[in-house]
């Protein structure tokens, strides 16, 4: 509700959402349309000269607590870095192409589907940042025609989102790769991570929306916002990138599709997207960002902190929604949640999921201990497929820049 409008009614203040048609009660959380939000009263209250935030107890509630209070980053980087220039790289330069267009002449996406299913053939990481700005935009103020995801006539995505040559090629060489740990390949590293992030989002949107027509507005504003905020950290990312070390300009050194590669096992089951990338790709995050902040830390790069640390209060809010659509879900089926996640665990990962874990930020994701304690995959890989998924994805991506 971030883009919700507020209304004096005769009733009271009413915050108004222009395209789902919620209207909610800021007092009471009712809404006309028979649902209700959670409302707590607040109050700055002052106590031998300290402000504090008072909030209102749940009500018949006992041993609850605030888990966190803070502001939420916005910030994209404006304007993005420029395009890279790779030519003092031994490759053969690009033949110029004539830039696309925002928003495309000829078939103009009028659903959220369609839009989604054209950032995913985006291959320019650039665009696909401002193609998913505007496309969050239309959607959150009511501009397009339908979610679409109940049409016959909706989009499939693509099995692998296309990247442009100039990022997919590059001279570096990928035996050094992991020998090669300072600050700018980390960035690069993550802003490739975000590029596929980029992916995900629009593709559970794409994918499951139309195999799954009761799926109820808020999953699509949920996952659009997911697409924004990881546009959001990949353009702070790049730009960050870019001032920190100009000669290495994202797409100058090698990448992988290891999410996008994780995300395919999944292909056949939303249950099995949200267990596998949101709550263990996604939640593994949360346990390695810190250490990678307090290296940037250590290094005294404060805007490299202040990049990453926003990053990291947005993936919680992540996990929070994979956890919020995965419960969805295993309620929907009758079956238990959490029983029910470390059986996809079992059939699509590999290996043990590894601590030490983020306990403090898992938990305000929602994912309690009995989650991820003791948790291991037996996923199988024929000699077969396992080449069918080199071909078919990590071309352009063989170096993994971790």
């Amino acid at each position: 509700m971030s883009h919700a409008e507020i209304e004096d009614c005769d009733t009271g203040v009413v915050a108004v959402c222009p395209w789902h048609r919620y209207d909610f009660d800021l007092k009471t959380g009712h809404s006309e349309t028979g649902m209700k939000a959670c409302t707590y009263a607040t109050d700055i209250r002052t106590e031998d000269e300290v402000e504090y935030i008072w909030v209102e107890a749940p009500e018949g509630g006992s041993g609850w607590r605030l888990v966190e209070f803070r502001p939420v980053s916005e910030e994209f980087a404006d304007p993005p870095p420029p395009p890279p220039d790779l030519s003092h790289l031994s490759i053969s330069s690009p033949t110029p192409k004539e830039p696309e267009p925002l928003v495309p002449v000829e078939n103009t996406p009028t659903t959220l589907i369609q839009w989604a299913v054209l950032i995913l053939n985006t291959p320019d990481p650039m665009l696909k940042v401002q193609r998913t700005r505007h496309a969050v935009k239309l959607f959150r103020t009511g501009h397009l025609k339908s979610i679409g995801h109940r049409s016959s006539k909706a989009p499939r995505p693509p099995d692998v989102p296309p990247r442009e040559e100039l990022y997919a090629r590059n001279t570096v060489d990928v035996s050094k790769i992991n020998r090669r740990k300072n600050r700018a390949v980390m960035l690069h590293a993550l802003a490739n991570i975000e590029q596929w992030a980029i992916d995900l989002a629009w593709d559970i949107i794409a994918r499951y929306g139309p195999s799954h027509p009761d799926l109820p507005p808020a999953f699509f504003a949920d996952f659009t916002k997911m697409a924004l905020d990881e546009s959001k950290h990949f353009s702070l990312l790049t730009a960050r990138l870019a001032a920190l070390s100009p000669s290495t300009p994202y797409g100058s050194l090698p990448v992988h599709a290891g999410l996008w590669e994780s995300a395919q096992v999944t292909f056949a089951s939303l249950r099995a997207r949200l267990a596998i990338i949101h709550l263990v790709h996604e939640a593994r995050g949360l346990d390695v960002n810190p250490g990678t902040i307090e290296k940037f830390r250590k290094a005294g790069d404060d805007e490299s902190v202040r990049v990453l640390e926003t990053i990291h209060h947005d993936e919680v809010t992540h996990v929070t929604t994979g956890h919020r659509w995965f419960t969805w879900v295993c309620a929907k089926e009758g079956v238990d949640p959490v029983q029910t996640f470390r059986e996809e665990v079992k059939k699509g990962w590999r290996g043990d999921v590894k601590g030490p874990f983020n306990a403090v930020d898992r938990e305000k994701a929602g994912l309690t201990p009995d989650f991820y304690e003791n948790l291991q995959g037996e996923m199988k890989q024929t000699v077969a497929s396992e080449t069918e998924t080199q071909a078919d994805v990590a071309v352009g991506y063989e170096g993994a820049a971790t």
